[in-house]
């Protein structure tokens, strides 16, 4: 399927702006469902399988933060958050509760198709001739060819930009991997600067693949500059 015929889910109780976004998509070529409230978005998650779930934040009832939290408790579908909330601690709680990434209202088509083709991109990233098919470090078994992923023993689901920041530093197992260069590597040349973004993401993976994500003992930090791979 090309990524111009995936489906995206948009979650939006603003007719006016969940309209111009559909359109918006629909124009570019994708195929789009549409829910106003978050008990109905969630519901269409789970019944369609959509390539892509767009959330606005604040709806009544569910908002777009539960229906993430809850989405990326049965499923790794990559989410955008939609947001009016363009406060640095809005966007960290957004990303804390599993979103791959954000976009803040208002927003025209060249920055709504530069998100949404940015994250499928990570989605549907095929491996790269220098992955390792299998990565073993003590507990942690990836098998990157097949996006999977296990803790002793225990299958981990991990959203696609989770794997996609891991994929990058197993490439250069050992070797520090600066901020910016997991920012231009993993989200692209616009976010260089958000670091915010990989710590973030770094914490989210840590409480997913490391048996204690306090100590951990697999993705380590160099304070101030990045990350590494390997095992403490």
């Amino acid at each position: 399927m090309k990524d111009n015929e995936k489906l995206i889910l948009i979650v939006d109780d603003e007719p006016l702006q969940l309209k111009a976004a559909q359109i918006m998509l629909q124009e570019a070529g994708f195929r789009v469902l549409t829910a106003v409230n978050g008990a109905q978005g969630l519901k269409l998650a789970l019944e369609n399988y959509p390539d892509l779930v767009m959330l606005d934040w604040m709806m009544p009832d569910m908002d777009g933060l539960e229906v993430c939290q809850r989405l990326r408790e049965l499923s790794s579908v990559p989410i955008i958050m939609i947001t009016a909330l363009s406060s640095e601690k809005n966007k960290i709680a957004g990303l804390e509760a599993g979103a791959d990434d954000y976009i803040t209202k208002p927003f025209g088509r060249g920055e709504l198709l530069a998100r949404v083709n940015a994250v499928l991109r990570r989605a549907n990233a095929s491996p790269h001739a220098s992955d390792n098919q299998i990565l073993v470090l003590d507990a942690l078994h990836v098998d990157f060819s097949n996006r999977r992923i296990w803790l002793n023993g225990h299958e981990v689901h991990l959203s696609p930009t989770e794997f996609s920041l891991l994929r990058e530093l197993a490439r250069q197992p050992g070797k520090v991997v600066s901020n910016e260069t997991l920012l231009k590597c993993v989200w692209g040349t616009d976010y260089v600067g958000d670091t915010s973004l990989v710590r973030k993401v770094v914490h989210r993976l840590r409480q997913k693949i490391e048996l204690d994500p306090q100590d951990p003992q697999y993705v380590l930090s160099q304070p101030g500059f990045g990350y590494y791979l390997g095992a403490k």
